[in-house]
């Protein structure tokens, strides 16, 4: 499959989890990859960005370590230009770096709190400012935040987590409207179902999922893919049950 060749990726948040698939799947659909996250050595979880950029070169795609803190605005500015310098452009964003809080908002220390805000929807805001203007410089392109079907959970309750990735639909939807005569599709996409990350077993609360609960790994990756290669804008999407024209 070579529906993204000629194209360049950053993917932001890759070295484990849905970042890490959905860069293997844009590399097999041709795209150059920056794989960037702030885990260039092992640490608490598995997973670094040299790890995944190796895996991907291995099995005959094109990937790019770069080391990023989506937080730090200089940082994420630096980690941009060093993917534009070794692909000469980017085509493509998929804003995927997160931390997980499912905790109860009485229960929730502030710390925690902040932290899911600025690295699940500042983070995504630095990321997205500093990539516009390299996609209106190739003509156009397609930006991707992942969020999650928890937003609409209203029924059980408020966390940091849902709140955060709420806040990221929003900025999405308006950005839609603002870029579509920039040729920049821009879209969410949500898990149908529970992806189980290595992040999602270190915090989701020691909850147990039942196998039917389950999404596979590289369904997020294909879902990726058919938004990066469409021109649909302004959706937020379900990995597993896309609505692209």
């Amino acid at each position: 499959m070579t529906v993204l060749a000629g194209k360049a990726a950053f993917v932001a948040g890759a070295s484990r989890g849905i970042g890490r698939n959905i860069a293997q799947g844009l590399a097999r659909a041709g795209a150059a990859v920056a794989v960037a996250a702030r885990s260039e050595t092992e640490g608490r979880l598995p997973g670094t960005i040299h790890s995944v950029a190796e895996g991907i070169n291995a099995d005959g795609g094109r990937a790019v370590p770069v080391a990023c803190d989506v937080t730090d605005e200089e940082s994420v500015e630096r980690a941009v230009s060093l993917a534009v310098k070794e692909f000469g452009g980017i085509d493509i964003l998929v804003a995927n770096a997160g931390v997980l809080w499912l905790g109860p908002v009485e229960s929730t220390p502030l710390s925690r709190w902040q932290r899911c805000l600025d690295v699940n929807l500042t983070g995504v805001f630095l990321v997205t400012k500093a990539v516009i203007p390299r996609l209106r410089e190739r003509g156009g392109g397609s930006m991707i935040a992942v969020t999650t079907s928890g937003v609409e959970m209203t029924d059980r309750g408020a966390n940091a987590y849902w709140v955060s990735k709420a806040a990221v639909e929003r900025l999405y939807l308006g950005l839609a409207v603002q870029l579509e005569p920039d040729n920049i599709a821009v879209n969410c996409l949500r898990p149908s179902r529970v992806v189980l990350t290595e992040g999602w077993a270190a915090g989701g609360g020691g909850q147990r999922i039942p196998p039917e609960a389950v999404e596979p790994p590289e369904a997020m990756a294909d879902a990726a893919v058919a938004l990066a290669s469409s021109a649909v804008t302004g959706t937020i999407q379900r990995s597993e049950s896309l609505d692209i024209p």
